[in-house]
């Protein structure tokens, strides 16, 4: 299946796509912020420059656009999978995934405890106050992308 986009048209939409201070990310830091907590934004030092850095307690979390990044869970309607282009899809949205393995990782090895808030969850706002909460005041195991 072809682009139902011309190139042109496909370049403007392409060209607003953004890395940072994207709507979820937005939602996440005005509630993580009217709770309290302080953070720190981008830390380009760290792997994968997590969107938000907590030093002190050596907390990351990483806002995830569920299409981006390949959110897996099933009931995720904004992950879906493009029907054009697929060749290019594909590889593209996989590589993302793969990126994203190898910053979990090396933040692990430096001993940086991460959680990823995906898009899909930032219109639960309570759910969502209950899960930052409880990793940024919880002292056990890290969190992995849940």
């Amino acid at each position: 299946m072809t682009d139902t986009l011309s190139p042109a048209a496909r370049s403007e939409r392409m060209s607003r796509v953004r890395g940072k201070d994207t709507k979820p990310e937005m939602t996440v830091r005005r509630l993580v912020h009217g709770m309290g907590y302080r953070y720190r934004l981008h830390d380009k030092r760290l792997p994968g420059s997590p969107d938000l850095v907590f030093r002190n307690r050596r907390k990351v979390i990483f806002v995830h656009g569920c299409f981006w990044h390949r959110h897996s869970d099933p009931a995720c309607k904004l992950a879906r999978m493009p029907k054009s282009r697929q060749n290019f899809w594909e590889p593209k949205l996989e590589g993302n995934r793969e990126r994203d393995e190898r910053n979990r990782e090396a933040l692990n090895r430096e001993d940086w405890r991460q959680m990823v808030v995906w898009e899909c969850e930032c219109g639960q706002t309570e759910q969502l106050k209950n899960k930052i909460r409880g990793f940024l005041d919880d002292e056990g195991r890290p969190h992995a992308g849940h």
